[in-house]
């Protein structure tokens, strides 16, 4: 009996087809993306827009300057949502740009004087922290570059699981550790 629990466990049931339901669950968050993508194109031109009627006289140089900003931060969001669907991650540096943008921009549109001095320091520290972030990413590997901690951790499994007489296995885990 308790053989039958431990086999039930660790292996779905037949009629549940879990590469397909993953498969399915993928296409339908590339659909996702892909709408926010579409909205976020709509909205960067509706937001051009604005900011062409924005340079009509009387000329507001800090709200044309909070368009232009606001353009950029909208760009570069655009751009971590292509890299997500080219590569099926989330860029960091992508996403520390879109910070460090965004941030400034909340700078400049309230100004430097008018802001009190806690919160120009607090951003100060919190756009440094940004800053040695994008700076150390550089010098970091790559992510996952040769190295799939999940298949790593599935080979072991396996290998757990199965008996030691394929040899196979244990060349696909020497080869996974030496990297």
């Amino acid at each position: 009996m308790e053989n039958r629990l431990n086999n039930s466990s660790s292996h779905p049931p037949q009629w549940l087809n879990l590469p397909l339901i993953v498969t399915a669950l993928e296409t339908v968050q590339d659909l996702i993306v892909i709408s926010l993508c579409i909205g976020l194109f709509c909205f960067m031109v509706l937001e051009l827009r604005e900011m062409f009627f924005s340079l009509l006289p009387p000329l507001n140089f800090q709200q044309v300057t909070a368009d232009i900003l606001f353009l950029l931060v909208l760009v570069e969001l655009f751009r971590l949502l292509i890299i997500y669907l080219q590569e099926q991650r989330v860029s960091i540096g992508v996403a520390v740009e879109v910070c460090i943008v965004s941030v400034l921009r909340e700078v400049i549109v309230r100004g430097v004087l008018e802001t009190p001095w806690v919160q120009i320091l607090s951003t100060g520290a919190f756009l440094l922290v940004l800053g040695v972030l994008l700076v150390v990413r550089v010098w970091l590997p790559p992510t996952f570059e040769g190295i799939d901690p999940e298949r790593r951790m599935a080979s072991r499994k396996r290998n757990l699981s199965q008996p030691e007489s394929s040899s196979e296995p244990l060349a696909v885990n020497s080869k996974l550790n030496s990297h």
